[in-house]
């Protein structure tokens, strides 16, 4: 894993840093390599399970809502080919429940709550945190446990509470900021899978998709 950044202030180009910065994404992709198999596995269960009507909900902090929101729209919408929509949902980004139930209940409930309003049991919750610590995160958990709902983490190095919390875990061994740029490419891959399988399950039964 590579040291932590720090500034090099007698570089006034900073190139250094910047080549430094691109270096360090190869530890991230290796490691997300020797998880290719996971990475398969997980978009075919999430194809499996969305073509058959269940949902995915969705959740992160900061830049990993960010990761977690692209992945629901790349469901609802579309990756590569044209195919039908799926359902899935990032918490975090309804605005208005987001920041009522942080007003009523405290940052640490808002998915935890959530979880409970849409998830039903057989539907997927994949929460993503480069340090996998984050409380509401863990919480959301522990919601989607009372519910029968599969939990899966996208998280930076491990081990760590929310990958050791959740049914399976993908982790980049990476500092933060890689570890965030391979979340990105985590979730490209997933949806790699996702589409073969839809497309593999469409062919079989004659072309047809919900």
């Amino acid at each position: 894993m590579p040291a932590r950044w720090s500034p090099d202030t007698s570089n006034s180009t900073h190139h250094a840093e910047v080549t430094t910065h691109l270096d360090n994404v190869l530890p991230a992709l290796e490691s997300l390599r020797s998880q290719s198999g996971r990475l398969s596995e997980w978009g075919t269960e999430l194809a499996k399970r969305l073509l058959s009507g269940q949902r995915l909900l969705a959740a992160g902090n900061g830049g990993s809502a960010a990761e977690a929101q692209h992945l629901t729209a790349e469901l609802v919408g579309r990756f590569d080919e044209e195919r039908a929509p799926f359902s899935a949902i990032s918490l975090h980004a309804e605005s208005s429940a987001l920041t009522a139930l942080a007003n009523d209940y405290g940052y640490e409930e808002v998915f935890a709550r959530q979880v409970r309003a849409h998830g039903r049991a057989g539907d997927l919750l994949i929460l993503l945190s480069t340090s996998g610590r984050s409380p509401n995160l863990l919480k959301a958990v522990r919601a989607a446990r009372e519910r029968g709902i599969t939990t899966w983490a996208l998280t930076g190095p491990g081990p760590n509470p929310l990958a050791e919390a959740c049914d399976q875990a993908i982790t980049v061994d990476a500092i933060a900021a890689n570890a965030q740029e391979g979340h990105l490419i985590a979730v490209h891959a997933v949806c790699r899978a996702f589409d073969a399988e839809v497309a593999r399950r469409a062919s079989t039964h004659g072309g047809s998709q919900p």
